[in-house]
């Protein structure tokens, strides 16, 4: 009697379209490099076949797949290698940019607009102002190194928004100003995430092509006292930054 699969303890392969196949290879192998994985270079294609149970046909697929992404470079004598590696932008504690990125480098801001504005019913409504209050705008395109990372836009309540603007805007994060400029720290943050489009004008300044996918975060923060003071929105370049967080499961 022949031996089987089970016999031999091997995985048995799942027959799916190559398509599908191609995916869940190019799925992985992408969680692979932005792990920092494949420092000298990814496995030859029957490396690469052998070890996810499929042709090279499929490789060669995932490979493109990863390869129009921008993440790999190939060439037939220099073989497959990390092109560009994104970074790690954790969601377990209220940090700044530059917190966060303290680790990968300079963190500087082009500081586009500064101004005070009649606050719109929605942001108003976060920062438990009436409509039309004064607020303090301020964009920024936030650079690290010479790489555009995210376009910020800022709203603070008038009171804390005229000191922090009177601050150094390029080198410093908002949230250090606001906790210099009132005595207090910051408490908690809200926080959601959504994939939006670029459009024209964020796809220029964040050097991206039009449409590509940016992460858009809407994070409003609070003082410690429970006050909300600042109404953010983030544009985000997805091809450079993962969000990543630790999740508890509760009783």
């Amino acid at each position: 009697m022949a031996a089987t699969n089970a016999d031999r303890d091997e995985p048995t392969p799942i027959r799916r379209p190559r398509a599908d196949q191609a995916r869940l290879v190019a799925d992985v192998l992408r969680h692979q490099i932005h792990a920092g994985g494949y420092a000298d270079g990814l496995p030859q294609e029957q490396e690469l076949a052998e070890e996810f149970f499929v042709s090279r046909n499929t490789v060669r697929e995932a490979l493109a797949t990863l390869k129009d992404e921008g993440l790999i470079d190939r060439g037939p004598r220099t073989g497959t290698h990390v092109a560009i590696r994104k970074y790690d932008h954790g969601l377990d504690a209220l940090t700044g940019l530059k917190e966060t990125f303290k680790g990968y480098g300079e963190i500087r801001n082009e500081v586009r607009a500064t101004m005070t504005v009649s606050a719109p019913p929605s942001v108003a409504n976060k920062l438990a102002l009436n409509p039309g209050e004064p607020v303090v705008f301020i964009e920024r395109l936030r650079y690290l190194g010479d790489l555009p990372l995210s376009l910020d836009m800022t709203y603070l309540a008038q009171d804390i928004g005229a000191q922090v603007v009177e601050h150094d805007l390029e080198s410093n994060d908002v949230f250090a100003l606001i906790e210099h400029v009132t005595g207090q720290r910051l408490g908690n943050a809200t926080l959601a995430v959504e994939a939006v489009p670029a459009e024209p004008h964020s796809a220029a300044i964040l050097q991206v092509p039009d449409t590509a996918s940016l992460l858009l975060l809407e994070r409003l923060t609070h003082l410690d006292d429970g006050r909300p003071v600042d109404l953010e929105y983030i544009r985000m370049r997805g091809d450079r930054i993962t969000l990543r967080g630790n999740l508890v499961r509760g009783d």
